[in-house]
C-alpha cells in the first residue's frame, strides 16, 4: 500500500481538475483511496518523473525535461516532488 503524506493529498484534492474533467475526491481520505486505486507515484525529481515516462514506455522524443511536467497526470507538489496519476 501507498502512503501519500498531507502535501501530496492536498495537491491532489486542488489540482483534480488539471487531469480530471470532474472531481473524484472532495476531501483528503476520498483523495487517498483515488490515489491507491491508481497506483499513483511520488517522484522525487524532475529526472524521476522523466524515467517514469521512459520506463512506462512513453515517447519522449522531441520533449525536454521541463514539458513533460505539462503532462496531465504529472503534479507539482510544491517541494520538489512531484504527483503521477494515471487514471
Amino acid at each position: 500500500m501507498h502512503e501519500y503524506d498531507d502535501a501530496v493529498l492536498n495537491c491532489f484534492l486542488e489540482n483534480q481538475l488539471k487531469l480530471l474533467p470532474e472531481k473524484v475526491a472532495e476531501n483528503i481520505d476520498e483523495a487517498e483511496a483515488f490515489l491507491e486505486e491508481c497506483m499513483a507515484v511520488v517522484v522525487d525529481s524532475v529526472d524521476e518523473v522523466w524515467d517514469y515516462f521512459d520506463e512506462e514506455g512513453v515517447d519522449l522524443d522531441g520533449q525536454d525535461k521541463e514539458e513533460i511536467l505539462d503532462a496531465p497526470e504529472v503534479f507539482d507538489i510544491g517541494d520538489g516532488r512531484y504527483l503521477i496519476v494515471e487514471s
